[in-house]
């Protein structure tokens, strides 16, 4: 087994609590690609905010984004699309707006939302440091009928709150009740919903099969719950050292957390 493709989580991974890519891991990462292996990064962000960041860091292979229900290059072109229905978006915004949760969806040109996001979003907080090109669409509409003109464009609903136990009784009522969608939490303030399909697991499968490389030579790095799914795939499955205990028990290898260069001593310790 040799590492061809890594796979990479973004926030409470690559990006530190500060949302920077520490020094060590570029220069862990340029090593990786010197040694010609291909590097994705691999978020639930949206494509446009992950491109961003590839860019920063001289990424040239696809992007797994909106956790793996799209998968873009670097230059715009689509690999893999798999939206939301639009019956299950109005499901899923009627019951947070009615439990009174925060919500909104997550396209490839940015969010949708029926209220203004909070300065602390991390979108905004974002697009205060780019340039009007670079920022992330930020779109709020009236009313939830008109979602119809983004039909094909909705990829993710994402839910946040500090309620920890309505977060959990939302989830799991949507698990019961649409068990054709996909359910996962990133952080411990949220949930997410995807079609089918879409999952950071099965992305890293089509992305692999697109660059005609072995799932025994991929190696996933990830934090969190909606990582799981990839690591499981993978030849080699590294946690963080802030990762949860689900992932760090699912995992082959666990390294270094995500202030400390945990992605460079992965990278070290698998590419020679």
């Amino acid at each position: 087994m040799a590492i061809q493709l890594i796979c990479i989580d973004m926030d409470g991974t690559l990006l530190m609590n500060q949302h920077d890519i520490a020094l060590v891991d570029q220069e862990a990462i340029e090593y990786a690609l010197n040694q010609g292996v291909h590097v994705a990064i691999t978020t639930g962000r949206v494509y446009n905010c992950a491109r961003l960041y590839a860019k920063r860091i001289g990424l040239q292979t696809p992007i797994i984004a909106s956790n793996g229900a799209f998968i873009g290059g670097v230059e715009d072109e689509v690999i893999y699309h798999n939206p939301l229905d639009l019956q299950d978006v109005h499901d899923f915004m009627t019951l947070t707006q009615e439990a009174g949760v925060l919500s909104y969806l997550t396209a490839n040109f940015g969010i949708i939302s029926t209220v203004e996001l909070p300065e602390t979003n991390i979108y905004k907080v974002l697009n205060q440091t780019l340039p009007e090109s670079e920022k992330i669409s930020l779109k709020v509409i009236s009313s939830l009928e008109e979602l119809s003109q983004y039909e094909q464009d909705i990829l993710k609903g994402v839910c946040i709150g500090e309620d920890h136990s309505l977060l959990v009784e939302l989830k799991e009522k949507l698990k019961k009740t649409h068990p054709h969608l996909e359910v996962v939490s990133s952080w411990n303030d949220n949930f997410e919903i995807m079609k089918k399909g879409s999952s950071k697991g099965e992305a890293v499968q089509h992305l692999a099969n697109y660059l005609n490389i072995s799932y025994d030579d991929v190696m996933c790095i990830g934090d969190s719950e909606n990582d799981l799914s990839m690591l499981k795939v993978a030849g080699v499955s590294v946690a963080m050292g802030n990762a949860t205990p689900e992932v760090k028990e699912q995992a082959d290898y666990i390294t270094a957390d995500n202030q400390h260069g945990g992605v460079a001593q992965a990278i070290y310790h698998f590419i020679q």
